[in-house]
């Protein structure tokens, strides 16, 4: 069963090939097996997802079963879920029980999807290799002396040593797509505005999107047909209509126009990376797609703009997070100043305090033109670059990360080159399109990641292509040595 893809299992549930509470036994009993070695879970909820297992058995009985009833998925502790411990990998929120649910959450949960728990991730999504948590590291399941990539590394390995078949996660500089590239799942990062961000706790709130890690682009379509659409609740929300996107999966890719981005295949690409992307493109080849380069001129300054807009926004946005209104409060506090500074102090990371003292700064009097609204006029010009190159082509393809996963500990004394790991995804982000990231080969038995953009709200084409890709290939079903 733990092999199994959501698709596939949807399908053995309804056949009653087996029930709801034994699958969430069997993945439960490996969670718990794999937990010490992986830390892929701040939270595991057994007994919850047992109830809800067995609900899920009663509904598939009765013949009325919404879509997605005893499947069971894992969310990212960033999203808030009704009595359950939301944390955000950070000691700030060691203790929070969210008092509501995420619509994400509520979506999934009215679709009746058992959840086993909550997964381990970058104290409030900042990081690029899982390594900031409050919780300790995540380990990669392929090699457990790397990282698994970050923010959403919990989510990520939990699919790729098949704990769970689908997670939840969120993507604001290419934390969706980094992991499952890394990790060798399926990770998709919707159209900013595609998805609610109401009950995802905010890092950097024009960036931030949810989106899903899943093993194959067919399960990544049945779950953002779940958890897509308008919600009045968070401002951001796009009302547009949802479509069903299994529909397009299968259509032919002749006269795909795909363009390559010429700035994503330089010289801090591995070269063995570059040897697998071109295969793969010739996959896409093959099946009718015409390939053409494309220049972004503005792309490369995608990293310096990022960190200076995310972190002032999330200087504010972790503002509320003081000891008196939210979070982690210190002990005999001798008056409110020393309140504020120890609660924060005590209760944030190195990274994050790091964030919010850069965002401050940019945001500050006199710095604010200097940084703040350059960053954001080069913003722009990015975004202008990613809508000249859509009216020429149909999807921009290139390499997700620089290169395979590395050693825990590699770079974590080096914040920037730490940084530098997100230089492919983050334009996405900073234009607010849909991206993924597919498994494409191995390099030295690490996975690799081929990153498909496409225009604002073109998941559709998005999921197409690389639903033809894995039709063409098998990279997604390979499993890690001792998780299989």
């Amino acid at each position: 069963m733990h092999s199994e893809t959501v698709t596939q299992l949807i399908r053995g549930l309804r056949a009653r090939k087996y029930s709801a509470v034994e699958l969430t036994r069997a993945l439960l009993s490996r969670i718990e097996a794999a937990q010490p070695a992986l830390n892929a879970f701040i939270s595991i909820e057994s007994e919850c997802a047992l109830a809800a297992a067995a609900e899920a058995d009663r509904a598939l009985a009765a013949g009325d079963a919404p879509a997605l009833t005893g499947v069971p998925i894992a969310h990212k502790d960033i999203f808030c879920a009704l009595g359950s411990r939301t944390t955000c990998g950070s000691k700030m929120l060691g203790n929070f029980i969210a008092p509501y649910d995420a619509t994400v959450v509520a979506r999934l949960r009215a679709a009746g999807a058992v959840v086993l728990g909550k997964t381990n991730m970058d104290e409030f999504a900042m990081g690029s290799s899982n390594e900031t948590s409050h919780f300790g590291p995540v380990r990669n399941p392929w090699e457990l002396g790397r990282v698994p990539g970050g923010s959403s590394g919990g989510s990520a390995a939990a699919v790729a040593a098949r704990l769970v078949p689908a997670a939840t996660a969120t993507d604001t500089g290419g934390s969706i797509r980094q992991p499952a590239a890394l990790c060798g799942v399926t990770g998709l990062k919707p159209t900013y505005g595609r998805v609610s961000r109401y009950g995802m706790i905010a890092f950097a709130s024009s960036l931030d999107q949810g989106g899903t890690l899943t093993r194959t682009a067919e399960d990544a379509a049945l779950l953002l047909g779940t958890i897509a659409g308008f919600d009045p609740r968070d401002s951001t929300s796009v009302e547009r209509p949802v479509p069903d996107y299994t529909q397009s999966l299968n259509l032919p890719l002749r006269g795909l126009r795909i363009g390559l981005l010429k700035e994503f295949f330089d010289q801090g690409l591995d070269p063995a990376i570059e040897v697998l992307l071109r295969s793969a493109l010739d996959v896409l080849r093959s099946q009718g797609a015409v390939l053409q380069e494309v220049s972004l001129p503005n792309l490369p300054l995608s990293v310096p703009t990022y960190y200076v807009v995310a972190p002032a926004e999330c200087s504010s946005n972790l503002a509320r997070f003081d000891g008196v209104r939210f979070g982690y409060r210190c002990e005999n506090p001798r008056d409110l100043k020393d309140l504020y500074e120890r609660s924060r102090g005590e209760g944030f990371g190195p990274e994050v305090k790091r964030r919010i003292m850069t965002g401050t700064y940019v945001l500050s009097a006199g710095y604010y033109d200097a940084y703040y609204l350059k960053a954001q006029r080069v913003r722009a010009l990015i975004a202008a670059d990613f809508a000249r190159a859509f009216a020429g082509v149909d999807v921009l393809i290139g390499p997700t990360t620089p290169t395979t996963a590395f050693e825990l500990g590699a770079k974590t004394s080096d914040p920037v080159t730490m940084y530098l790991n997100d230089i492919y995804t983050i334009g996405a982000n900073l234009a607010g399109l849909p991206a993924i990231s597919v498994p494409c080969g191995f390099v030295a038995g690490l996975p690799v990641g081929m990153q498909i953009v496409g225009p604002h709200f073109g998941e559709e084409r998005l999921l197409n292509v690389a639903h033809r890709y894995q039709m063409a290939t098998d990279w997604h079903q390979r499993a890690p040595g001792a998780y299989g």
